[in-house]
């Protein structure tokens, strides 16, 4: 009779867990499966061996970020590991894929049961309990060095006795970072090139004493045919101030003949400085001296750069110093925006746009844009009254203004160039740019508005329409006005580059407050695009084969 029991109880268990099985299965399925295969035949026997000891690093990137993102992370991740069950691998993959128990497509929201219903907004960089009242008060007690320590890009905020104090990282986390010095260290050691010698050294050194200057200064110069990216660097899980860097890497292999081609744009930086659509106090009269961009393509990426959706180009460093002294560099990272433009673009397009307008979409009017986006992040204000900076200043909003900053400008910097013939193409690249980029407003906004690139591109997207830049048509697809689309941009660029140079928070709050939302046509739109994949998938096939 028990025997029964136990069989009806199983029974009944495997009935009640397939609602969630389904729900994974669906969450899942809107990640479509890339698999990225890089060529690295050509690399030397050295840098292969060189390339091993870095893809080991990456894959403990994972593991230093999972703590950052919440204190019950690794915890949660081991105990899924031992649940073979066909929800508990539904439940583990996704979790993988988010780095958490919380959906990066769903505003954040747990999809496991046990933990905090949305992401903590300060992640695992602040005690769980302490307000953003509480931090402020505290940090005005300091002296001067310990405020800039507080709310730094490399310290951690914990409770001692009850009070807040402040723990540099190379503390905080001194076992992960000491094995990561000694890989990196190993990878010096076996590559013959100079500068890459050079940055993994310096980085190693970094994760050690916590100062990442000089290592920034060496990635800035860093030519190799391994592009190297690692150590703390986006803030964008930092919900309370935009303060803490997570831990990410990104190990790729440099495409010569497409950095070769783009590597033009730097040398007219200064140019798209100096008439940036701003008052002229606002303007930078002599930017860093580089601007390096690297076309190149992911053999393994991790930790911050590897959770929910898959960043496709990035800027950095985000020192401020480094970036007045030597400019930012520009990764373009091309097989990622390769498989978001085939598997998620160009389906989306099909639904949003008007039919005749279809063949005016572009990967080359994509990658274009994402490069001219990925510069201007390097242009426009760093300080505020001398003594500050946008980022300081605009708190939990900077990140959200700051992409559409980049986003806005850097159509601006591209309609610059045409208007002075400096690319080709004409009216019929200008319409390509512009239609491309309203059908990837829609990818980017399904991100989610609590996402710092989906809520900066709704107020782009509801500012345009206000305009007459963007229209919707009787059928419910959009269409693009250029005329207008150009003179928006302009002005749009101007507003957003004047709340970063005063650093406005009441300012850039009405705005997000305004633009940032979904009104009913922009809802009714994304609404139908709910069967598509919205991000991908990547299995980073090269990496596996190389460890």
């Amino acid at each position: 009779m028990m025997r029964r029991y136990t069989v009806f109880f199983a029974i009944s268990l495997a009935l009640a867990a397939t609602p969630e099985i389904n729900e994974l299965k669906r969450m899942l399925g809107r990640f479509a499966p890339t698999v990225l295969e890089v060529d690295t035949s050509k690399l030397s026997a050295v840098d292969k061996k060189s390339l091993a000891k870095l893809i080991e690093a990456a894959r403990l990137i994972d593991h230093l970020f999972l703590k950052q993102l919440w204190s019950g992370n690794l915890a949660l991740h081991e105990r899924l590991q031992k649940d073979d069950s066909p929800l508990g691998k539904l439940r583990l993959e996704y979790f993988w894929l988010n780095k958490g128990p919380w959906s990066a497509l769903d505003d954040q929201k747990s999809f496991l049961p046990g933990v905090p219903e949305k992401k903590p907004a300060g992640a695992n960089f602040y005690p769980a309990d302490m307000t953003n009242g509480e931090f402020e008060a505290w940090v005005k007690t300091l002296d001067p060095a310990k405020q800039q320590q507080a709310t730094g890009f490399f310290s951690v905020i914990r409770r001692n006795d009850g009070k807040l104090t402040s723990v540099p990282y190379n503390v905080e986390y001194k076992a992960d970072l000491e094995r990561l010095a000694t890989l990196l260290q190993e990878a010096a050691s076996a590559t013959p090139n100079a500068t890459l010698k050079r940055f993994l050294n310096a980085r190693a050194a970094a994760f050690l004493a916590n100062d990442y200057y000089e290592s920034d200064v060496a990635w800035m110069d860093l030519d190799a045919p391994l592009e190297i990216t690692i150590g703390p660097y986006e803030t964008y899980n930092d919900e309370l101030f935009g303060y803490k860097a997570a831990f990410e890497a990104y190990v790729t292999l440099r495409d010569e003949e497409e950095t070769s081609k783009v590597a033009f744009f730097s040398s007219r930086l200064q140019e798209i400085e100096d008439n940036l659509p701003v008052e002229a106090k606002y303007r930078n009269p002599k930017i860093g001296a580089l601007a390096p961009i690297r076309v190149v393509n992911e053999i393994i990426s991790s930790g911050d750069a590897a959770h929910g959706v898959r960043t496709a180009a990035f800027n950095l460093p985000n020192d401020e110093r480094v970036v007045r002294e030597k400019g930012s560099k520009r990764v373009m990272l091309k097989n990622v925006q390769q498989a978001k433009f085939k598997s998620i673009l160009q389906p989306i397009a099909e639904r949003v746009l008007e039919k005749q307008a279809l063949a005016d979409l572009s990967f080359d009017s994509f990658f274009t844009h994402i490069l001219a986006h990925e510069l201007t992040h390097g242009i426009g204000p760093h300080t505020v009254r001398q003594t500050s900076s946008p980022r300081k200043e605009l708190k939990d909003l900077y990140s959200a203004i700051e992409e559409a900053k980049a986003d806005i400008c850097g159509l601006f910097m591209l309609q610059y160039m045409f208007d002075r013939k400096l690319l080709p193409g004409g009216p019929d690249a200008e319409r390509k740019l512009y239609t491309t980029f309203l059908a990837s407003s829609f990818r980017t906004m399904r991100f989610g508005l609590n996402e710092s690139h989906g809520r900066g591109m709704a107020l782009q997207f509801n500012y345009l329409v206000s305009k007459g830049a963007f229209k919707s048509t009787s059928h419910g697809r959009f269409a693009v006005d250029i005329p207008k689309a150009k003179a928006a941009v302009r002005d749009l660029a101007g507003e957003l580059l004047t709340i970063e140079a005063t650093g406005d928070y009441s300012r850039a709050k009405k705005m997000l407050d305004d633009l940032a939302v979904l009104r009913p046509s922009l809802k009714d739109a994304l609404g139908g695009l709910q069967d598509l994949p919205t991000d991908i998938n990547p299995s980073h096939t090269t990496a596996s084969a190389l460890e």
